[in-house]
């Protein structure tokens, strides 16, 4: 049985959806007036991309989005925590030289910044992809009821609430970049300064972790992009899809930042080293 729809079709998101097909870039995400982010246009865009003539108004290089700067005060704000040993989970807890840590990681690497604060040479993060069925961690949480009932989540095993970001969500790009963001600048603390990181993510957000990178460890820092295969076995099968041919990446990538100049110098060191032991 049909139940009848007491509501009028959205006609201004319906509007939004077919310019965004016709401008993809005059697409972006907003707060509204009732506090809320949303899919939206940029009307300065349609108007420049709509005329010949150059559109006044300013311009700068930037990548921002709606979320940026409470990334950039979360990543400084303190915690009151502590991690607690599980020693009955543990094997050889007198002598091992290895921890795993569970918990909200953002909370987990303030907490590391005790010890490890510019002591780590390399770390290695595999954050969500972004694909729209990834859980990422809400930093806000802060929420009204309406986003309680209108964004149902999940808990980790210590409590901390997820999300399910789908495409569907007004701040799809703006949720997962906060999230990002924030985690990156306290990992980059705790990188020594012959330090790295790498990180994989897929073509999703690629471009977007870039840029983040570039902005917290300097466009300089970057050292390299590895490709990575992604479920294929043969070269046909990368252009084949049930019988039918198509242009699929199959790759995934793993981004490499420096921490500062100095790891370039340290790796210089090592080759001119691994050279001289070799003469020998």
């Amino acid at each position: 049985m049909e139940h009848m729809k007491f509501e009028t079709p959205d006609m201004v998101a319906g509007n939004i959806e077919k310019i965004g097909a016709l401008f993809p870039a005059a697409i972006t995400e907003m707060r509204g007036e009732d506090g809320q982010i949303k899919k939206g246009i940029n009307f300065e865009v349609l108007k420049q991309l709509l005329s010949r003539d150059v559109v006044d108004g300013d311009e700068c290089y930037e990548f921002t989005w709606v979320g940026k700067k409470a990334a950039m005060a979360e990543a400084a704000r303190p915690i009151t925590k502590t991690l607690r040993p599980v020693k009955e989970d543990s094997r050889d807890w007198d002598t091992t030289q290895n921890l795993y840590i569970e918990g909200d990681n953002l909370e987990v690497l303030k907490i590391l910044q005790e010890s490890y604060l510019g002591k780590v040479k390399m770390i290695y993060i595999d954050p969500p992809y972004n694909t729209g069925h990834d859980f990422i961690y809400r930093d806000k949480r802060q929420r009204s009821q309406q986003e309680e009932n209108e964004q149902l989540g999940m808990y980790d095993e210590d409590g901390n609430q997820m999300f399910e970001n789908t495409e569907s969500n007004g701040r799809f790009h703006s949720d997962w970049c906060t999230m990002f963001f924030t985690r990156l600048q306290v990992a980059k603390s705790l990188l020594a300064d012959d330090g790295a990181i790498f990180i994989s993510i897929d073509d999703g957000e690629l471009e977007n972790v870039k840029k983040i990178c570039d902005e917290i460890f300097g466009a300089s820092n970057f050292r390299n992009t590895i490709l990575t295969r992604r479920r294929i076995k043969s070269l046909n099968s990368q252009f084949a899809e049930n019988g039918l041919y198509s242009m699929n990446v199959g790759f995934e990538y793993i981004i490499v930042y420096a921490k500062s100049p100095a790891f370039l110098m340290k790796a210089l060191q090592m080759k001119k080293a691994n050279a001289s032991t070799k003469g020998r």
